[in-house]
């Protein structure tokens, strides 16, 4: 296994740019039996009462900071954590090293330190106070578009603030399709994990790939719904993440911490999940591998080909998928 299996063409321009209006009115390709195409608001149909639906309540933040390099040269930011006057960034810039200054409108920063893919940025006033003032919303590079209000890219039910990409399986949910699946009976499951800008790291080597650490977080009340599901539907590659890494003996703990959970095929499950709900991923991507080690790697792969020829859209903003467990 290598990272040319995971590998597929997509045209330029299936890459979504903004989301569908009504959020639930994108299209969803459901992987069964056979393939069905079908629309998000559809997801109700598959739904019964006694199951469980598990949500990621993370919420993007606006830690996203554009200027320049003292040379001039464009610079952008992006802060995963920080304390104090200090950050741990990714730094998007011309050949950026330690002792690189920068200006973000009147504050000054300065590269102090790089770890791996990222670096300590060092500034003249608070973090989180600069964040407060002049932040942005950063969205994957991928989008060209600016976002005409944030909330394009918040989930209706974020709620913890944290992230720096949004959990993007649930961003076709509205409030409204939700009462409805609560309304038939289905229990909805809130956990939280804090994506990282290490969501967007390209994969060099399966083998020895080492995931960034995300914060994650579920209480009793909501383990307990999760461990009495009579069947589990899990929203986003995050969830996954999460479950798998509170999961011991098969049953869900209450726990919080980090993970650095790294999931592709031949990874064995703990918890009993029935369904996926994701977007389409990258080629290459950790999120491909994930859905591949739940799916069958090539049948994926072709249902990303069927989605390809009848026009989906792909990524963050684009179209959904529901791949409910194939037994081989």
């Amino acid at each position: 296994m290598d990272l040319a299996d995971f590998d597929y063409a997509l045209p330029k321009g299936l890459i979504a740019q903004k989301p569908v209006s009504p959020r639930d009115h994108s299209k969803l390709i459901v992987l069964n039996s056979k393939i069905e195409h079908q629309h998000f608001y559809d997801l109700i149909n598959y739904l019964k009462k006694g199951d469980v639906l598990v949500i990621n309540e993370t919420k993007v933040i606006p830690n996203k900071l554009v200027g320049k390099k003292l040379t001039g040269s464009p610079a952008e930011i992006i802060i995963s954590e920080s304390k104090g006057e200090e950050g741990i960034c990714s730094v998007k810039t011309r050949n950026p090293f330690v002792g690189t200054k920068l200006i973000f409108g009147k504050y000054n920063a300065e590269i102090i330190k790089q770890e791996k893919d990222s670096f300590v940025v060092l500034f003249d006033e608070n973090v989180k106070k600069i964040i407060k003032k002049i932040g942005i919303l950063p969205t994957p590079p991928y989008i060209n578009r600016k976002l005409k209000k944030d909330s394009e890219y918040q989930t209706v039910y974020s709620r913890k603030k944290g992230s720096v990409a949004a959990p993007t399986a649930g961003l076709h949910f509205t409030k409204q399709l939700l009462r409805k699946i609560k309304k038939k009976g289905v229990k909805i499951a809130k956990v939280c994990l804090h994506v990282d800008f290490g969501t967007f790291l390209k994969v060099r080597d399966i083998k020895n790939h080492k995931m960034h650490e995300e914060y994650f977080e579920i209480d009793k009340k909501n383990a307990d719904i999760i461990n009495k599901a009579k069947r589990l539907f899990v929203v986003g590659t995050t969830c996954v993440r999460t479950l798998e890494s509170a999961n011991k003996n098969g049953k869900i703990l209450p726990k919080k911490g980090k993970t650095s959970l790294f999931i592709c095929p031949g990874y064995r499950f703990k918890t009993k999940i029935d369904a996926l709900i994701t977007n389409f991923h990258l080629p290459k991507s950790t999120l491909l591998m994930l859905v591949s080690a739940f799916y069958d790697r090539e049948r994926l792969l072709k249902a990303y080909q069927v989605a390809i020829k009848n026009n989906y859209r792909f990524y963050s903003l684009g179209d959904a998928m529901l791949v409910l467990k194939w037994k081989k």
